[in-house]
């Protein structure tokens, strides 16, 4: 099962009136739990509102050459929150997919895939959030112009958290 398979199970047990579901196989079990079960034991992983109990060690995604690090100061352009962009204008938000450690670049001496004032369009890489040993490379749905950058690099970083603002 991957990893994408299983977060779709994550928002079908939330948008149900299921408080627990429960799936197993030969060489994994994966138990989500809503906020209506209350029983929970063992180690978490929250993923709002389910809450997965026990994810397996087998599933594998193919991960980048060398470990993506913090960008050095002088590539940070993190919008400060002084500086917030004009309004009235059409902002559309990029939001994490999954809870993990968010990268704006593939490796620490990359270049950015990203930077406010630059365009980009629909399926370009912003982004890779790290979770569970896995790098994923986020992908903007829209195409504009990023406009603010809201998290810093290397941070972590929640489900369904803005990560950027983009004027279309």
């Amino acid at each position: 099962m991957t990893f994408n398979e299983i977060q779709e199970l994550i928002k079908l047990v939330n948008k149900s009136s299921l408080t627990e579901f429960r799936l197993k196989d030969k060489d994994f079990e994966v138990v989500i739990r809503t906020e209506k079960y209350h029983k929970g034991a063992g180690q978490t992983f929250v993923a709002q509102p389910p809450v997965v109990t026990s994810l397996p060690p087998i599933i594998q995604a193919s991960a980048p050459a060398a470990t993506p690090a913090p960008v050095r100061a002088q590539e940070n352009d993190v919008t400060p929150p002084a500086a917030e962009p004009s309004k009235g204008k059409n902002l559309i938000e990029i939001k994490s997919p999954i809870v993990g450690t968010f990268y704006r670049s593939p490796g620490p001496d990359k270049p950015l895939f990203v930077k406010v004032g630059e365009p980009v369009k629909q399926g370009d890489v912003v982004c890779i959030i790290e979770a569970m040993k896995l790098f994923n490379e986020i992908e903007s749905d829209v195409t504009g112009t990023i406009v603010k950058v809201l998290v810093e690099d290397a941070s972590p970083v929640e489900y369904d958290q803005v990560l950027f603002l983009v004027e279309a």
